[in-house]
């Protein structure tokens, strides 16, 4: 089945808006076997728009568009839509009256000017949005089935899993073939080295799409099979994780896709265990990773970002002689914080970071992108030291806080 993706909007074509739906629709699609051959973005031009929907609709089974659904003029794509079917515009009740639905909701009344989002080409299905007030539309044109969303990135994701995908599946119908799909997250290889290892998978496993993406500093290796008997399918991909594992076993550390935060925070929770962290180079973005993962109230008790030495003192019960001997950025020092704040907080656990993200402060005893982790439990402190070479203080930084999860990560699976 061929399917495409289409962006529109000047801020999307201009660069000025990096696309995320477009990655996002096409990793969303491939998780059911669905390939995206080819992906477009124009600008807010009514020509070139409809233009882009007719070469479409010759070539594609399927294709999924996003943004130009609003209110305003520059809001095309239904227009656009209905130029390159050959229709006209109408108002669409159901359109219409989930947007009514909407604004009372919420203490507002429906404008002349959000009227315009209700009208959709003639022959078009309403996708109703439930949390926006953009409704998006099906319509065939030609050989090509389009899916027409907002392009706001929440109310996209909620219209592609809940209306769009199950309309795609049931297209597909009697020709969709069983499917598996499974994603592998690795942590501490190299893309160039992981692929290394991994070398010759194509050739042992022929009916397996396997497939590398970098989500620094992390990677995800998915591996993509399809076939007409479930028990064979399940099979090879038995025998394909078992191939992985003998090989990169030690490096990955999630079988279902999960981010690092979101695998700690599993662990954390299925030993009823509780963390407190203490950061110094890394600004607080490990609690900002571990407190986006929903439900981390459960194991997530208090964070301390003590940047500076007093603080360090005064907050964490550093001793000032550890400081003075051994330095801000030493595995010392890091164990004390780690202590201190799981001491302080009364968790289970405690990780601390102290570093040199850069791009100035490095020594030759401690170069730019040095970082000392310190792990403690009741009982028990250890601590490490690591060194990378980026020079780049935004990805010191993920790599700092990467490294200290995968740290945690590691004593919680022992």
């Amino acid at each position: 089945m061929h399917v495409e993706t289409l962006s529109t909007g000047d801020e999307i074509s201009s660069g000025q808006v990096v696309d995320t739906n477009s990655s996002y629709i096409a990793n969303f699609l491939l998780d059911s076997g669905l390939r995206v051959k080819r992906h477009s973005a124009v600008g807010d031009d009514l020509e070139s728009l409809a233009g882009m929907l007719k070469e479409i609709s010759n070539r594609a089974d399927i294709a999924i568009v996003t943004g130009g659904l609003g209110p305003t003029t520059d809001d095309l794509t239904a227009e656009a839509v209905a130029k390159a079917a050959g229709v006209s515009l109408e108002l669409n009740d159901q359109a219409q009256s989930s947007m009514r639905s909407w604004f009372e909701k919420r203490g507002f009344n429906l404008s002349l000017s959000d009227n315009k989002q209700a009208m959709l080409p003639i022959g078009s299905i309403c996708l109703v949005n439930d949390v926006g007030t953009a409704p998006g539309f099906a319509i065939r044109i030609n050989r090509c089935m389009f899916y027409f969303m907002p392009g706001v990135p929440h109310e996209m994701k909620t219209m592609i899993s809940s209306l769009v995908m199950p309309s795609i599946l049931k297209l597909q119908g009697q020709d969709r073939k069983n499917q598996d799909v499974r994603i592998l997250s690795v942590f501490g290889l190299p893309e160039a080295s992981l692929s290394e290892h991994l070398k010759g998978f194509a050739r042992i496993f022929p009916d397996i799409r396997l497939g590398f993406r970098a989500v620094f500093p992390t990677l995800q290796v998915k591996l993509h099979a399809e076939g007409e008997e479930k028990e064979s399918l399940d099979q090879k991909m038995a025998s394909a994780l078992s191939w992985i594992e003998t090989r990169i076993g030690n490096f990955i550390f999630s079988r279902e896709g999960r981010s690092l935060e979101e695998t700690v925070g599993k662990l954390l929770k299925g030993r009823n265990a509780t963390l407190a962290v203490a950061e110094s180079c890394t600004g607080g973005l490990i609690s900002h990773m571990l407190t986006d993962v929903a439900g981390s109230s459960d194991y997530f008790l208090l964070s301390a970002v003590t940047y500076s030495n007093p603080a360090k003192t005064d907050m964490l019960g550093v001793s000032e002689r550890t400081l003075a001997a051994f330095g801000a950025v030493s595995e010392e020092t890091v164990s004390e914080m780690a202590d201190g704040v799981r001491k302080r907080s009364g968790a289970t656990y405690g990780i601390a970071t102290s570093g040199i993200a850069g791009p100035g402060g490095g020594t030759a005893d401690k170069p730019v992108g040095t970082v000392c982790i310190g792990f403690a439990s009741l009982g028990i402190t250890e601590s490490a030291r690591y060194c990378f070479t980026f020079d780049n203080r935004s990805m010191n930084k993920k790599m700092f806080a990467a490294i200290a999860l995968e740290t945690l990560r590691r004593k919680l699976a022992a």
